[in-house]
């Protein structure tokens, strides 16, 4: 029945076959997947038509946002009506932390201004400043809130590429070690009893001398995870600092978040991307062969 509706300018018009006795609310939230917080908020807001055989429903409202639109170009891997895919480019942040930075938001906000697309820019996972890779935008209030909640339930795959030092023996393994901060640096994460549960599981993909070809997704999501893990097994990635990485072959961490798989927040299907390789990576790959 979702995949049935069709999308009328502000509002979505969903086939309506309400069962005896079953309510609208019941219905929009067993068969539509509208959280009640939502269905709440868009009855005060007057966003809910009902017709005898249809319902409407103003998910897409023209909303302002405090991002300035300054225009990029980044490649868009992946858009419909409640969802966008971003390959973000290594050195920019997702989210600026000062007054006037250029972030990948600002980025989003001239793709969404350029294709008349009047959305707040709602990121439902980040990527470190030098870490290239997907980035998941919810496009609306709705996908949000069932973004994030398939966030929360571990149900959005993130697979990450990294080239690392040294040679990594195991075929495969996984790494359970909690991370906290380190009180001796003030943006570096570190292995810590008292820090919170971090998993990541990693692949051998490939082998180059004394630099080796990871495959990693996570289990959580940990600020520097995938870093400090590799670190902590004495395998730190190609060119971050931060975590003790070799700075001679590239200058940025090797890390690429390379393909993100999520259900999509309406349409009753799983949605799987994959964000190419930046040119850096290439050229690194092709120097260690």
């Amino acid at each position: 029945m979702r995949e049935s509706s069709v999308r009328r300018g502000e509002w979505l018009e969903i086939p309506l076959r309400l069962e005896a006795e079953q309510s609208l609310d019941e219905w929009l939230l067993a068969v539509g997947g509208i959280p009640q917080k939502l269905i709440d908020k868009l009855r005060q807001a007057h966003g809910i038509r009902q017709k005898t055989d249809r319902i409407m429903l103003n998910l897409f409202p023209e909303e302002n946002d405090e991002y300035q639109a300054h225009w990029m170009d980044i490649e868009i891997v992946y858009e419909d009506d409640f969802c966008l895919v971003v390959n973000k480019p290594a050195g920019l942040k997702v989210h600026s932390s000062v007054v006037g930075e250029i972030s990948l938001g600002n980025a989003v906000a001239a793709h969404y201004l350029h294709s008349g697309q009047a959305c707040k820019i709602r990121h439902i996972h980040r990527l470190d400043e030098f870490t290239s890779g997907a980035v998941l935008y919810a496009k609306n209030e709705l996908a949000q809130l069932k973004l994030d909640e398939f966030m929360r339930a571990k149900l959005i795959h993130r697979q990450y590429v990294a080239f690392v030092q040294g040679k990594v023996k195991a075929s495969k393994g996984r790494i359970d070690e909690p991370i906290g901060r380190d009180r001796h640096h003030p943006s570096r994460r570190r292995v810590s009893a008292t820090g919170d549960q971090a998993v990541t599981h990693y692949e051998r993909i490939a082998a180059y001398g004394q630099a080796t070809l990871l495959r990693l997704r996570l289990e959580t999501g940990r600020t520097h995870q995938i870093r400090v893990h590799l670190s902590h097994i004495q395998h730190p990635i190609l060119g971050d600092k931060l975590y003790g990485g070799d700075l001679k072959a590239i200058n940025r961490q090797a890390l690429h978040g390379e393909l993100l798989q999520f259900p999509h927040p309406f349409y009753n299907r799983l949605v799987e991307v994959e964000a190419a390789w930046p040119p850096d990576l290439s050229e690194l790959q092709a120097k260690l062969q």
